[in-house]
């Protein structure tokens, strides 16, 4: 497995054949929601690979000096269980740090905050909807 970071057209393809595959085609969240006006940017995607076949991924953006914002962490089906997703937190966790950020924040699934609360982020908000899935709010301290 390799983990790639940038915003080359490839690795965005890859980032975006991963999300289709989990989001779009396994959770049946709608097409227009799940890609939104960040992947317009020239925001930076992390992807996993395995050869040539991208598996896992996640991006990010600093909303603000002191926080690096963490989204969009999917991995496809036949790779859950190798531990990628948190490889690829981790990794963006560091760039956070090299920015200078102080905390990392995620916008997750109710269904998956124990996942981040193994990484020790803790949850700081209400219960809130995003694509009419229920959501929290996330945090941790780099």
């Amino acid at each position: 497995m390799k983990l790639y970071i940038g915003n080359d057209i490839w690795n965005k393809a890859g980032a975006f054949y991963v999300r289709m595959s989990v989001f779009v085609l396994e959770r049946q969240m709608e097409l227009s929601e799940e890609f939104d006006n960040l992947d317009d940017s020239n925001i930076d995607y992390a992807v996993m690979y395995d050869h040539e076949k991208p598996v896992s991924t996640g991006r990010y953006e600093l909303p603000d000096s002191e926080t690096i914002r963490i989204g969009r962490i999917a991995t496809l089906k036949e790779y859950r269980g190798q531990k990628l997703s948190r490889s690829i937190i981790h990794a963006l966790e560091e760039i956070g740090r090299e920015k200078g950020c102080k905390k990392a924040s995620i916008h997750s699934e109710q269904t998956a905050t124990s996942f981040y609360e193994e990484l020790d982020y803790r949850i700081v908000s209400d219960e809130f909807y995003e694509n009419n899935v229920p959501c929290v709010l996330l945090e941790k301290n780099l």
